[in-house]
């Protein structure tokens, strides 16, 4: 229970979930030139980075947890093609060398005072800031969550305490529905929540289990995914596949014991269904970081407010952001991640010339849809919901290769390229690859 309980705590960073740890004892006052918020793919990412710029000694990055997650790959975690032990490194591993860890929590920003201070007590000081805090996962806002996982046949992907539950679930199925939802709010990587579906199906398919399953999809959003083109082909796939999704359906209530799970018709509010369940996974509501939500650094929703162009704090020049907890109106990814890592990286160096920036984000964000156990379709899209492909091919065609860089490619690029903050997206080589056109 007490994992489960960590559930109804906030997740700092976007790729971080928090475990118990002892900070080493700090001074009362600190002072760095660069201070790092979050120690998730966003904030390591930029700490190497800065780093290089501004020098380890002049840097420090604020986390609490021991561990860090490459989160993506709990896709396939939940699936049982990937362990959960692969996903995972300890914190120290990936700071970079000689940058000062402060292993606490964030839990105040007074950017008027140019100060933050830390759930110990600490105040630090800095001339810039870097806010990559993530996102909050929300299970306690459907009734009978977070305690529910204490049952079998429920799982999600979206935990490190949960995602396992996602496979034994699978594996234990036997007949009738297994249901997969998708909540009212904005969420991070907003393909994870189908992508289980696809594999789950795979999964019942090479069981002999899929005559007796009902693969049900229910989704808030009133398509079944954001870019037309990609969409298209995953209702293809829905068809072949003979796959239930039904549009503007919001979980409210999980009734674990008795393996009922209760949705909302958003076109119709005040009308319920519950529908049984004998696997049931769950993307939970998610919402703003609560620390940046009560500072001045929010927009009127919670979000962290840039520039979205060039990532710099619309009312504080020396505070900057990165991922998911910014409210740059893109796909909230791992992929988005890194192409802004390279984007702020370009304007911290001009803000420090006071020169302007000039170096534009396009929105560029990834989400690699996981069809089944060997298949991915890559959708790459910009601002504009305009697909913006790195590869001279239809990628909205289901394809071996793309799954092989999901699974494997992927995770390498990212532990030993984004982390240390040599890896910026795609973006050159998509011009080579199109041969400059794009």
């Amino acid at each position: 229970m007490a994992a489960l309980c960590r559930l109804r705590l906030c997740h700092p960073t976007g790729m971080t979930i928090s475990n118990l740890h002892t900070s080493s004892p700090a001074s009362a006052k600190q002072h760095y030139k660069m201070l790092v918020l979050g120690g998730g793919s966003g904030g390591i990412a930029m700490s190497a980075r800065m780093k290089r710029m501004f020098g380890a000694e002049n840097v420090a990055v604020v986390e609490p947890s021991e561990m860090h997650y490459y989160q993506p790959i709990w896709t396939l975690v939940g699936a049982g093609a990937k362990t959960v032990a692969s996903s995972g490194r300890s914190t120290a591993s990936v700071m970079p060398s000689g940058v000062k860890w402060v292993k606490s929590k964030v839990q105040e920003i007074n950017p008027d005072k140019n100060t933050v201070r830390t759930d110990d007590g600490t105040e630090i000081s800095y001339e810039y800031l870097i806010v990559a805090l993530g996102l909050q996962l929300h299970y306690e806002k459907i009734k009978g969550l977070p305690e529910g996982f204490e049952h079998p046949k429920i799982g999600s992907n979206y935990s490190v305490q949960t995602v396992e539950k996602t496979w034994k679930a699978l594996q234990n199925f036997k007949e009738g529905n297994a249901v997969f939802t998708f909540p009212n709010t904005p969420v991070k990587c907003a393909g994870a929540p189908q992508k289980i579906m696809y594999l789950s199906d795979a999964y019942l398919r090479k069981t002999g289990k899929r005559s007796k399953a009902n693969v049900i999809y229910n989704t808030s959003l009133p398509v079944l995914f954001g870019i037309k083109k990609y969409a298209e082909s995953l209702w293809d796939i829905v068809k072949q596949r003979d796959l239930q999704v039904n549009l503007r359906q919001n979980l409210i209530e999980v009734q674990a014991d008795k393996q009922e799970a209760v949705f909302e018709n958003l076109d119709k509010p005040g009308e319920t269904k519950v529908v049984e369940y004998e696997m049931l996974h769950v993307t939970p509501p998610m919402g703003p970081n609560l620390v940046i939500k009560g500072s001045p650094l929010a927009d009127e929703v919670g979000w962290l407010d840039v520039n979205k162009d060039n990532l710099q704090h619309k009312r504080y020049p020396n505070v900057f952001g990165i991922g998911d907890c910014t409210n740059l109106p893109t796909a909230k990814t791992g992929a988005a991640v890194a192409a802004q890592s390279g984007i702020l990286n370009r304007t911290i160096s001009k803000v420090l010339k006071n020169e302007k920036p000039d170096k534009k984000y396009d929105g560029y964000t990834s989400c690699p849809l996981v069809t089944s156990y060997n298949t991915v379709i890559l959708a790459e899209f910009d601002y504009d919901g305009q697909p913006l492909e790195t590869f001279p091919i239809n990628q909205a065609k289901e394809r071996r290769l793309m799954y092989h860089m999901k699974a494997d490619v992927m995770p390498h690029l990212y532990w030993h390229g984004l982390l240390r903050g040599l890896w910026g997206g795609p973006g050159p080589y998509r011009k080579l690859l199109h041969l400059g056109m794009k």
